[in-house]
């Protein structure tokens, strides 16, 4: 459990220190987490429950040139009784100045199982910047297993560079 966790901050940390290029932006996120559950019921097919939860971390962007950037987050999510470690790494792509389009992998660590506490999702984001500082941002993640259902986030972000 903690190997795991201690082994992709020391990835992270040694992809940032040995980057040649620089770190844009450095900033908080928070908001709220619908989560998608599929349950099948006798014989009506699959109905969709939804379970809302909250989330918050940090994020920081590294340029890789004019539009394109690397953007990797952690964020601590909570979701009924259900408590996990999400941490993204976004390719950024700045399709104006006010909205960016990020899509890549994150990385989940769930604290309350005894196995398989270790899954990958894909995600899809947006981000709107109001101002220099604040923004607002959602995303779609696709789970690949029933223990990782898809979801929707919805936030704001504060930007402190």
């Amino acid at each position: 459990m903690k190997n795991t966790v201690l082994l992709l901050i020391l990835l992270c940390s040694i992809s940032i220190a040995s980057a040649q290029t620089e770190i844009s932006d450095l900033g908080v996120k928070g908001g709220l987490n619908f989560t998608f559950f599929n349950v099948s019921e006798a014989n009506f097919g699959e109905n969709s429950e939804t379970a809302t939860g909250y989330y918050g971390g940090l994020y920081l962007n590294i340029d890789f040139g004019e539009n394109l950037h690397l953007q990797p987050e952690i964020l601590y999510i909570g979701l009924n009784d259900f408590r996990f470690i999400n941490a993204p790494i976004y390719i950024n792509y700045k399709a104006s100045k006010t909205l960016d389009i990020l899509v890549g992998p994150s990385m989940n660590y769930f604290f309350d199982f005894f196995n398989n506490k270790f899954k990958v999702r894909a995600d899809l984001s947006l981000s709107y910047n109001i101002t220099n500082h604040i923004n607002t941002h959602a995303k779609y993640t696709i789970g690949f297993d029933e223990i990782t259902p898809n979801g929707l986030f919805l936030g704001v972000g504060y930007r402190f560079l």
